[in-house]
């Protein structure tokens, strides 16, 4: 999908190949659309499914520069984008920072969306997102861990066969069944001149973490239509309670026995979600503010 003059959006379509669309899904930072087509292939006889390489990942052309950025902002923007060629109300959905995206556009475009179903999406403190809005704050967050271990993960493998060895059962992809870790290996990596890189380069999946100026918590108040959460139960980046004060059109919960990859080891939790999601009108809950 054209998006301006920059590039293109590469989008994993499922199900129905016209009519509306009725489920938007966008991944986490570092992996792609593919990665998640065993979740949600299940959801799509009858329907509409649209899974998006973001900006930097999987087979999306848009430019990447991680100089200067602050937040995501440009991932906003390029879900906006798509929003806005669309008829009908589409649910909006996501992993991790895929699912603040969601949150974001939606509060930009809450007419044009039914509901939310984030799971376990970066949602920080409020403090700790409002010290990441201040300015300078980008000096300190490239001393974040985890932003300074991306820069330096390995990006270059001579084949297939010696990228799936290096993640199976290891860090992120630990317990992955074979067929979501094939998935992401997909539209993983490209070709380079000496085999296969990673299409997420390692400079830009660290400013996906240190770009946090951004405001979920604003967002939230803006949407006003339903909201599901599910939240990990060990390590989880979401910090939105069961019921949150002044926010009764969200629901967050935590998934018994669930790590932030949830939607790999957790399926059908997550398709019941998803699935409740796709068959209501869109409505909020009696009570909520609307």
């Amino acid at each position: 999908m054209p998006i301006g003059a920059d590039g293109s959006l590469f989008v994993l379509e499922l199900g129905r190949a016209d009519g509306p669309v009725d489920l938007i899904f966008l991944h986490a930072n570092g992996f792609n659309a593919t990665t998640y087509r065993p979740l949600l292939a299940p959801l799509a006889g009858g329907r509409r499914i649209w899974a998006i390489d973001q900006r930097g990942h999987g087979l999306t052309d848009l430019p990447a520069d991680p100089d200067g950025r602050r937040g995501w902002q440009d991932l906003r923007g390029d879900l906006l984008a798509v929003i806005d060629t669309l008829e009908g109300r589409p649910v909006l959905a996501g992993h991790s920072m895929g699912g603040t995206v969601s949150l974001l556009a939606a509060a930009k475009r809450p007419e044009r969306v039914r509901s939310l179903v984030l799971l376990d999406p970066v949602i920080l403190l409020p403090l700790t997102t409002l010290a990441f809005n201040l300015p300078g704050m980008s000096r300190f967050a490239g001393r974040i861990p985890l932003v300074r271990n991306s820069r330096k993960r390995r990006a270059d493998f001579p084949d297939l066969e010696a990228a799936r060895k290096a993640y199976r059962g290891r860090g992120a992809f630990a317990g992955w069944p074979d067929d979501v870790l094939d998935a992401f290996l997909e539209t993983g990596l490209k070709p380079s001149d000496n085999g296969l890189t990673l299409a997420c380069r390692p400079d830009w999946e660290a400013s996906g973490y240190a770009a946090q100026a951004h405001n979920p918590w604003g967002a939230m108040t803006r949407f006003r239509g339903p909201i599901q959460i599910l939240r990990a139960q060990t390590g989880s980046t979401c910090h939105v309670p069961d019921r949150p004060p002044g926010l009764s059109h969200v629901r967050s919960r935590r998934v018994p026995g669930s790590t932030h990859f949830l939607p790999m080891l957790n399926p059908d939790a997550v398709r019941h979600t998803l699935m409740a999601a796709l068959d209501s009108d869109g409505v909020a809950s009696p009570g909520s503010a609307r």
